[in-house]
């Protein structure tokens, strides 16, 4: 249950909800706990009068009675009750060590999850706005543009932050696969406007034509905006017209040159192979020859028939071994660097034979991410987080399909049907747990 109330009677405990757009506000989420006073300061700020809370879900301070007692140890007389004792200190002591460090494992577990929530809301409030804008493309283009920049905007401030950012894969509930692959494609190449130290006009521009990069698809039949390599030449045409299309409603959004551009050379390739203009690589812009690359590594992760698609490391891998001219190198390589030879949602064996889910990866050290490992003496709402920077003797030895995976261990890690990327701040403390027998850190080569 929610009530509202006035703003000047908001006070730190209190669980808020603010009906605003996700890009209206610099909070992570809509709905949160108050934690502090700056919060509530940043809140009035915002020009509302009343707000709603839910007081069930509020920690409002209350009086608490703290007790502290004194323990005074025996004096033992005899040799033999001093090494009773002391075998039963030293065992209390174990014991004390292994509820701290469990008690040390279930904290960081929380946090991880607490993460994985907050990052879902987030991708979840971007998709909504996604939608919106995509809704009033033909009918309110205007509106259309001021969403989408809206909505850029805030990804672009929840991400250019002092520190390291994480790459994670998310759980995908099989919502709109247009919205999850346009959120892609902008999550990543803001990421990688982020590495080549784009400027904030440059990352807006990056930002929304990613966004709007397939709007165009809105004007063919559905069945023709996700090619599955059986179209006719005529389907095939058809197909490729979604470019126009999106160029035509850039202009009625009044769009910017630099995002214009984008949806106009996302199918361009380096070698001037692409389309509608062939244009080669140095005709193409910066931001559009990011959103190329970005645009065809999903593609390959997430194509039209489930069937087809390759792993992260597989997509990655032919992009690298088959398709190096099709791409700016400079910005190939950079992209490999910032995905890891094994990217979020990548399916692998460890060196000490067990398996694992690539989680999330850092983006200034992405040869060793965080893993979801399988352990049957584990159970799975428990199952070990590993930061493989902190186990320096655990490494990674292949990557595999889900299907190429025991049974049971696809029942424990449940891969991902559609791989859905969003980001976050990077973690400490992440849990580290011994390795197996296994020594140092193995790795493919993107060739292979």
């Amino acid at each position: 249950m929610s009530a509202t109330i006035d703003i000047d009677n908001l006070r730190v405990g209190m669980f808020i909800h603010l009906d605003l757009g996700w890009w209206a506000h610099p909070f992570a989420l809509s709905s949160f706990l108050l934690t502090s006073p700056e919060q509530i300061a940043t809140i009035r700020g915002l020009g509302l009068k009343r707000l709603r809370w839910s007081p069930e879900k509020s920690k409002l301070p209350e009086a608490a009675a703290f007790q502290t007692s004194t323990l005074t140890p025996g004096t033992p007389s005899e040799l033999q009750e001093a090494v009773a004792a002391a075998d039963a200190a030293a065992a209390a002591a174990a014991e004390a060590a292994a509820k701290t460090e469990a008690a040390r494992r279930r904290a960081a577990l929380a946090a991880q999850r607490e993460a994985d929530r907050i990052c879902a809301e987030q991708y979840a409030e971007a998709g909504q706005a996604w939608k919106i804008a995509s809704d009033q493309v033909q009918s309110l283009p205007q509106a259309a543009r001021e969403t989408g920049e809206a909505l850029t905007r805030a990804l672009l401030d929840k991400m250019m932050i002092e520190g390291e950012l994480c790459i994670r894969v998310l759980a995908d509930a099989g919502g709109d696969r247009n919205g999850a692959h346009a959120l892609n494609v902008a999550v990543i190449s803001l990421l990688m406007g982020r590495v080549f130290g784009f400027s904030e006009a440059e990352m807006m521009d990056l930002g929304l034509g990613a966004l709007m990069h397939d709007i165009g698809k809105l004007e063919i039949p559905e069945r023709l905006r996700l090619p599955d390599g059986l179209f006719t030449a005529a389907e095939n045409n058809q197909y490729r017209e979604h470019v126009a299309h999106g160029i035509a409603h850039g202009q009625r959004m009044g769009l910017s040159p630099g995002a214009m551009s984008v949806i106009a050379q996302h199918h361009e390739m380096a070698d001037g192979s692409g389309f509608p203009a062939r244009l080669n690589g140095d005709r193409m812009n910066a931001p559009a020859r990011i959103v190329a690359l970005v645009n065809r590594y999903d593609n390959l992760c997430n194509p039209a028939v489930a069937s087809h698609a390759l792993t992260p490391h597989e997509a990655l891998s032919l992009i690298f071994a088959q398709a190096k001219s099709k791409f700016d190198a400079t910005m190939l390589n950079a992209f490999i660097r910032m995905m890891g030879v094994y990217p979020p949602g990548s399916m692998v064996q460890l060196t000490d034979d067990r398996y694992a889910t690539v989680v999330s990866v850092n983006s200034s050290r992405p040869l060793k991410p965080r893993v979801l490992v399988c352990d049957a003496a584990v159970p799975v709402d428990e199952a070990l987080l590993l930061n493989l920077e902190e186990v320096t003797d655990l490494g990674i030895r292949r990557s595999l399909k889900p299907s190429q995976l025991p049974v049971a261990v696809q029942n424990y890690l449940a891969p991902r049907q559609r791989v859905v990327y969003f980001f976050e701040p990077a973690l400490t403390g992440v849990v580290a747990a011994p390795a197996g027998p296994s020594g140092t850190t193995t790795r493919e080569e993107l060739a292979a």
